[in-house]
């Protein structure tokens, strides 16, 4: 079973926690991990979560991987900042009424308190390096 990120935001803020606690993650910082390494996340049909470090962090990196019209689901906010470079790929992100097309090179910096929704309006998988601060997402 898997659900969209933006139903794994609401169930994080029920518990009173966060995403990252899904994944699972240890409570040392390995400093170096390597792509066998890191802790996956399906977020619903489409969207696959890679966690590039965990620990003791102020940031909360990932590696999104979108397939084509997969995306968020539900609009969500929550507390901190977020960067994001498109590695591959376009992606399409809303922030209440305003929506942005991003493509490869991109990058978007946002408050995380703005209800957002993304998705891939592509025909090819993107790739999308997402960086939260507080690890709070």
């Amino acid at each position: 079973m898997s659900a969209s990120v933006g139903t794994l935001r609401k169930l994080a803020r029920f518990y009173k926690t966060n995403i990252l606690e899904f994944f699972d993650p240890s409570k040392s910082n390995p400093n170096l991990v390597r792509p066998a390494m890191r802790k996956v996340l399906e977020a619903g049909p489409g969207v696959r979560m890679e966690l590039l470090a965990w620990g003791n962090t102020v940031m909360e990196p990932h590696l999104f991987r979108i397939s084509p019209s997969a995306g968020s689901g539900d609009s969500y906010s929550h507390e901190g900042e977020e960067f994001l470079y498109v590695l591959r790929g376009e992606l399409k992100i809303a922030l209440d009424t305003q929506e942005y097309r991003l493509k490869q090179g991109d990058s978007f910096y946002f408050e995380s308190g703005m209800p957002h929704t993304w998705s891939n309006p592509g025909k090819t998988e993107t790739c999308v390096l997402w960086v939260n601060t507080p690890p709070t997402f």
